[in-house]
């Protein structure tokens, strides 16, 4: 049950935490009443709820359906990667880093390297990757990234299963904190770009198996 305080936000909250466990599925229709009575909550909070994400794009309003998880797509893959690589990079060129947030990318890298299935990989990488761009001011650009990297979410849990691809993203993942140590942040962008792309082409080539 809810605090009955601020139902929509928590009720966005709910939602994208049971999207990062795994527990929804691109396709998958969201049921506003199985909900309501879940939470103890009106089908109004829900509504406005799954209105602020469909307007991240990470849920769809199709007719005669309701609310559905966006179905996964080459171009959306595309953009994708591509804006948060691009969000990324410009985050960390614009941030300064101390021994503490260096300390914590080296703690996440090891959650990374421990990960023993699929959704614990990603949401290990995904925190890296979180803490890569912590020091970045940019409010907008860090809640743009967090809603771009729930859709990202999917598209990993969908394709992601290659032990040999999570063995270049954690050697890459070891460069940057290597480069940001040596206070070289043209190379830690360098590198960071490079693992996002690394990843894209795997999944856009999936994609093209699966579409």
């Amino acid at each position: 049950m809810l605090v009955k305080t601020s139902f929509r936000d928590q009720v966005r909250e709910f939602l994208l935490n049971e999207m990062k466990q795994g527990n929804l599925h691109e396709g998958q229709t969201i049921n506003l009443a199985a909900l309501a009575r879940k939470l103890d909550v009106s089908v109004t909070p829900i509504r406005e709820a799954l209105t602020q994400l469909q307007q991240s794009r990470i849920i769809t309003a199709v007719p005669n359906r309701g609310f559905i998880i966006s179905e996964l797509s080459l171009k959306e893959a595309k953009d994708l990667y591509e804006l948060v690589a691009d969000l990324e990079v410009l985050a960390i060129e614009n941030s300064e880093f101390d021994t503490e947030s260096i300390e914590q990318l080296k703690t996440q890298q090891l959650v990374f390297k421990n990960a023993e299935d699929t959704v614990a990989r990603i949401n290990a990488k995904l925190g890296f990757h979180k803490l890569l761009t912590q020091k970045y001011g940019n409010s907008l650009a860090q809640h743009i990234l967090d809603d771009l990297k729930i859709r990202i979410f999917f598209y990993e849990r969908e394709f992601m299963a290659d032990d040999l691809l999570y063995s270049k993203s954690d050697n890459q993942h070891d460069a940057i904190i290597s480069a940001i140590e040596d206070d070289n942040v043209p190379t830690a962008a360098l590198v960071l770009k490079m693992n996002w792309m690394l990843i894209l082409d795997y999944i856009q080539r999936q994609l093209w198996e699966v579409l």
